[in-house]
């Protein structure tokens, strides 16, 4: 399922991309998600607290509307970080 579905602006898509293109910033992000589980991203509280913390590392002011798209995405995509087609199939989604 797509981002867009979801709401998520592509201004924010761009501009997160462009902003993980920084090896500081990328190192930062990763460091955050660190052993995060597919059942971590399951819990909208712990999903929530995540896409804050991002948000600050990235310098991307969110609303609450923003926050709430980008919970329900990251959810419904019901992602395992340890499968490597699940990761593949994020990338593919945001090239």
């Amino acid at each position: 399922m797509s981002w867009q579905k979801f709401g998520i602006r592509p201004d924010l898509v761009e501009r997160v991309k462009v902003k993980m293109k920084n090896p500081a910033t990328k190192d930062r992000v990763k460091a955050l998600l660190d052993g995060v589980t597919k059942f971590d991203l399951q819990d909208r509280t712990k999903v929530k607290r995540l896409v804050k913390s991002s948000a600050k590392v990235l310098g991307e002011p969110l609303t609450d509307l923003q926050e709430e798209q980008l919970v329900n995405f990251v959810i419904a995509q019901k992602i395992d970080p340890k499968s490597t087609l699940h990761l593949i199939k994020l990338w593919a989604m945001f090239r």
